[in-house]
């Protein structure tokens, strides 16, 4: 390995001459640049003077300077080492096993994970994407409240709501206030609104209530019940009946029991008897019209049997005698001693 020395030497030498000061650079022992100057400048005996101890101070330093360049010349070049060497390298190699190590997991773990969360393009697990929203497949359990536009099964299986407590449907108005809501609990159904339709598959109106009423608009109203129904107020029906080969029966245990109909009452037992018991008063009134008893027989039983009284003991009064016409109609006639029902047969015509 060859060095190279290089000294180079400058000195500032001011010659006072009159009042104006000069500058010089020496370098080496021969004549230089300067040395040319300094010669042409200088003409007279003191330049001369002047120069020639210029040139014994440059010729002494350039001695000086070789001296110095061959004892460096003698001794061995200095090697400088450029690197990491050391603990400080075994410290290095470490770090960057440990960092391929980690490498190494994270890869396998993230492997792992889109393997077993079975990550795809489509989505991931049973959680598919799709141009209309999302698609879950199997059971999904959300710990969060779930907002969505609209909840779906797929074709041809069951929607499945299940809650260990209760289901509850609200809804809400722009205010944020409740105006509708469902619950499905442990203890019942309950709902809450201003009307409630119940409709079948036509869309017929099955049933309806409101404020106002309650319609049932199924073909039959159908009441299984022991006790069957109990209504505390009135109630409007254009039909009742009972069921084949069972009674019908209109009963107010401690209340009064009026049928009314603008137009008529009709009762009829086409494989049965009909009976009206009451407790106190039996009352057929028809007030414009008549009251018709169409049958073979007609028995009035339990009457009351009349017995003569001693004359004189009691005052005369009025008594009649019913008379019946050819056509079934029924009217009084003043009793006598012998039937009159013939003197007023012109009721019957």
């Amino acid at each position: 390995m060859a060095s190279l020395s290089l000294c180079c030497y400058a000195w500032d030498i001011t010659i006072q001459k009159g009042r104006r000061p000069y500058m010089a650079g020496i370098g080496n022992t021969k004549n230089s640049p300067w040395e040319t100057q300094i010669q042409s400048r200088f003409t007279s005996e003191k330049s001369k003077d002047l120069l020639t101890i210029v040139k014994t101070s440059a010729t002494m330093t350039q001695e000086q300077c070789t001296h110095r360049n061959n004892v460096q010349s003698s001794e061995k070049p200095h090697v400088y080492k450029v690197g990491i060497y050391g603990w400080r390298k075994r410290c290095l190699y470490f770090f960057v096993l440990l960092l391929m190590i980690l490498i190494l997991v994270n890869l396998a773990l993230t492997i792992w994970i889109l393997k077993v969360m079975n990550f795809t393009i489509d989505g991931m697990g049973n959680l598919r994407i799709t141009e209309k929203g999302l698609k879950l497949e199997g059971d999904s359990e959300f710990l969060q409240p779930l907002y969505a536009k609209e909840i779906q099964s797929r074709p041809g299986s069951p929607l499945l709501l299940q809650s260990s407590k209760n289901v509850s449907i609200n809804i809400l108005n722009g205010k944020n206030q409740l105006v509708t809501q469902l619950i499905a609990g442990s203890s019942g159904v309950r709902s809450r609104g201003k009307m409630l339709e119940v409709k079948s598959s036509t869309g017929k109106l099955l049933f309806s209530a409101d404020d106002q009423e309650v319609v049932v608009g199924a073909e039959r109203l159908r009441v299984t019940g022991a006790e069957g129904a109990v209504f505390s107020n009135s109630v409007e029906t254009p039909h009742v009946r009972a069921e084949p080969f069972k009674e019908l029966r209109l009963e107010s245990p401690t209340r009064s029991l009026y049928m009314e109909a603008p137009k008529g009452i009709q009762i009829l037992a086409e494989a049965g008897d009909i009976q009206a018991t009451c407790r106190s008063d039996l009352r057929l009134e028809s007030k414009d019209g008549e009251i018709n008893l169409d049958a073979r027989r007609i028995r009035l039983l339990r009457l009351p049997e009349g017995k003569a009284s001693p004359s004189g003991t009691t005052s005369r009064q009025t008594v009649y005698e019913v008379c019946v016409c050819p056509n079934g109609k029924l009217f009084l006639s003043q009793a006598g001693t012998g039937s009159t029902c013939q003197i007023s047969n012109n009721v019957c015509l």
